[in-house]
């Protein structure tokens, strides 16, 4: 695990920075392919280590807490465009995220192998599971119905996420433009966007375990997906095109937005308990890497949408209609509420 989550932190820290040198389009597509890579490795490895190593009692807040990173990130990312963005330009905002990097150092000599993973495998390689056999067993009778249906509530959630959270800083520069701010007084409002957005997301990570606990996993994710849903419709299909106080509108609409979208804390808590340590990790790469594959076509569904309608609001919102799909689903995933973390 520790090795994994060191080289992942590297690509996207390394290839981010390398963004910011770039001379054309397609270099700097190149360079964001590799940024996904090591953002999509290092999720699962990161979500199964803190299964693996924090006890009963802690690794369910630790769930929410770990998954507060990325918007904590986001919303310093939102503060850095605020002061380095709008006044630099984009290329020292790819240089700034470079600095995760520096983490390496840290999790090398500060970091130890998971205890169920040195439980189960120890020091021995020849134990470890092959990659190949990781990914067959959770194709297998015991779990190919939790993998599904994981699979579709993932991709719900990434719909939401590229679709309408994604969307906001573009939003909240249009709304701002088209009441009269300047260009760049629209992108420093469109910080304030993305500073609100994350701390939406954060108090809805925070209050994610708490919610699975008294809920149950299905009923908050039920909870998470409702808000998110109803969110994207009246704040991009209805706010988006008020004459007078949209901005304002809009902005409350976004912490809602953002509460939402901590539905992937669940994520976090939620796969690991339903899988066994030799699979756990290939089980949540491959159930959130489905989603994050049909979320691409959905993304350039969604930019033909918004080029023949004219405008990004309705497009958008008719997004939440994923978030439908989510809701029909939930019933058939698996419930673990009270259930231990499988060995």
């Amino acid at each position: 695990r520790v090795r994994a989550l060191m080289l992942t932190i590297l690509c996207y820290s390394l290839f981010t920075f390398l963004c910011g040198l770039t001379n054309n389009i397609w270099q700097l597509a190149i360079l964001r392919v590799l940024v996904g890579i090591g953002i999509g490795g290092e999720q699962p490895v990161g979500a199964a280590y803190l299964a693996e190593e924090l006890s009963e009692s802690q690794r369910k807040i630790g769930a929410g807490l770990m998954h507060t990173g990325y918007y904590f990130g986001f919303f310093f990312a939102s503060v850095a465009n605020y002061f380095i963005g709008a006044n630099y330009g984009w290329r020292w905002m790819f240089v700034f995220g470079g600095i995760p990097a520096l983490l390496i150092g840290f999790i090398r000599y500060g970091v130890h192998e998971s205890t169920k993973w040195q439980e189960r495998f120890g020091e021995d390689v020849r134990k470890r599971p092959k990659m190949s056999d990781a990914f067959a067993k959770i194709f297998s009778p015991t779990y190919m119905r939790r993998t599904l249906v994981m699979s579709g509530l993932f991709l719900a959630s990434i719909i939401g996420l590229w679709a309408g959270s994604i969307y906001v800083p573009t939003a909240v520069t249009q709304v701002a433009v088209r009441t009269g701010a300047a260009p760049a007084d629209a992108a420093r409002l469109a910080s304030y966007g993305g500073m609100l957005l994350a701390f939406g997301t954060i108090v809805g990570c925070i209050a994610a375990p708490f919610l699975a606990e008294r809920l149950g996993r299905r009923r908050a994710m039920a909870v998470f997906f409702t808000i998110m849903g109803i969110s994207i419709v009246v704040s991009f299909g209805y706010v988006f095109y008020l004459s007078t106080a949209a901005l304002t509108w809009f902005y409350v609409c976004v912490f809602f937005l953002g509460f939402g979208g901590a539905n992937f804390a669940l994520y976090t808590l939620w796969l690991p308990e339903q899988y066994s340590t030799d699979c756990r990790a290939s089980a949540i790469a491959f159930d959130s890497s489905v989603g994050r594959f049909v979320g691409v076509a959905m993304v350039f569904i969604l930019a033909n949408g918004i080029r023949s309608y004219g405008s990004l609001g309705v497009p958008v919102a008719v997004t939440a209609v994923a978030f439908v799909f989510g809701l029909l689903l939930l019933p058939l995933a698996e419930e673990t509420r009270g259930k231990s973390l499988p060995a």
